[in-house]
């Protein structure tokens, strides 16, 4: 588990003038409709700390993302990497924006990557149901292997379909 802040001590330590590395691993559409100021856009499926991080190697590196979980698996590829002053932004811009501290919002709605996993994953059970009822009992098991997905993903904190999503051109 990474060493984490509350994103009020993030931004008085911004407000005090210190050389801060905020780094927000979302989806580039979701980075254009609310961001941080002056975060650092990153998103996780295309993250390269060696590349894109390599002069704040010894400085702290603040990661945030939507809520938290992809700011922790970041995390702990930053730590992976060899970066030890690692630091999780507690609940993401959500919790940003809760706290009342500013941010920077456009006229653009991307729908979050949250979001699109339910809608595609809904489809998809959906889909088996219609499928086993009216073409053959077999396309039951589409269900039965999104709803596995869903328990790992809970259990795990690991969600490939959002990480495929991520990938997809509508998000970049």
């Amino acid at each position: 588990m990474p060493k984490s802040v509350l994103p009020q001590e993030l931004h008085q330590r911004r407000q005090a003038g210190e050389l801060l590395h905020v780094v927000d691993v979302r989806t580039p559409r979701e980075h254009a409709e609310v961001r941080v100021e002056g975060a650092r856009l990153m998103p996780l499926g295309q993250m390269d700390p060696q590349v894109h991080l390599a002069e704040a190697r010894q400085q702290p590196i603040y990661v945030l993302c939507r809520s938290g979980s992809r700011a922790e698996l970041a995390c702990a590829q930053l730590e992976k990497a060899g970066f030890e002053q690692v630091f999780l932004v507690q609940g993401g811009i959500l919790a940003w924006e809760q706290a009342g501290l500013p941010v920077t919002r456009t006229l653009v709605q991307a729908i979050s990557l949250e979001r699109q996993v339910r809608i595609v994953v809904g489809s998809l059970v959906l889909l088996g149901l219609v499928l086993g009822w009216r073409i053959h009992p077999a396309g039951y098991l589409l269900s039965g292997f999104v709803g596995s997905g869903l328990i790992f993903a809970g259990v795990t904190d690991w969600c490939g379909m959002a990480l495929l999503l991520a990938r997809m051109p509508w998000n970049r």
